[in-house]
């Protein structure tokens, strides 16, 4: 079904891979571990940086499935929030964020025109910080975190408490996103859905998942949108 504009009255955004870079972040970190292998001339640098966005791309899926079963397994209170609780403990350097292509400036655009909100399964704390990095706090009028609903993506939760922060009702959000549980919670809200091809996801499984639309990169937004 195509994407209905006039429909639309709000839009939720995904974070990793929709708004910040995470999946050529991952690549990075792992080209850099596997550097041994192409400086011993055992492999080329570009068959190493194959290798890495192999890797990422291979996991993306079963680690979406994973994070699925423990949701709806409803095992977050044992498994996740103790596990982040943990991480969160260790010293680490301050977090260092990628923002997607084109996003600085489709945002304030957009936001001028709707109001918008983050809906993403990270924690409010690294949520926080990949805003701050790139000073967006203020343009979202509502965010839904890890923790802000009983139950995160792919249940519907998420998008309908955001709906309700911005004063829409769900039908009238867009929710943006890069894998099939943004597309499976928009859906399941009753809002319409975009997939975007710029972070973990792929065609064939955001199309199988019911995306109305599914564009190269976020910032095609604008087209579709802006331009309208």
């Amino acid at each position: 079904m195509p994407l209905d504009t006039q429909r639309i009255k709000a839009i939720c955004f995904d974070v990793d891979g929709t708004l910040s870079d995470t999946d050529d972040q991952f690549v990075q970190r792992l080209h850099s571990l596997l550097r041994p292998l192409y400086g011993s001339k055992l492999l080329s640098q570009r068959m190493v940086r194959d290798f890495s966005r192999w890797v990422v791309m291979a996991m993306e899926t079963p680690g979406n499935m994973a994070y699925t079963a423990v949701d709806r397994s409803r095992m977050d209170d044992a498994v996740l929030y103790p596990l982040q609780k943990r991480l969160g403990h260790k010293e680490k350097p301050q977090p260092s964020f990628w923002l997607m292509e084109g996003v600085a400036e489709l945002l304030p655009e957009l936001a001028s025109r709707y109001p918008l909100a983050v809906v993403t399964a990270r924690d409010q704390a690294g949520t926080l910080a990949f805003l701050q990095q790139f000073s967006l706090e203020g343009v979202f009028r509502a965010m839904a975190t890890a923790r802000t609903c009983q139950y995160t993506k792919p249940f519907p939760d998420p998008v309908l408490w955001a709906a309700k922060e911005m004063g829409v009702a769900p039908e009238e959000c867009l929710m943006i996103g890069d894998t099939t549980v943004d597309i499976r919670a928009g859906r399941a809200a009753g809002a319409q859905t975009v997939g975007v091809l710029c972070g973990f996801g792929r065609e064939k499984e955001l199309r199988r998942a019911g995306a109305d639309l599914i564009l190269p990169r976020t910032a095609d937004l604008a087209e579709v949108l802006l331009e309208s």
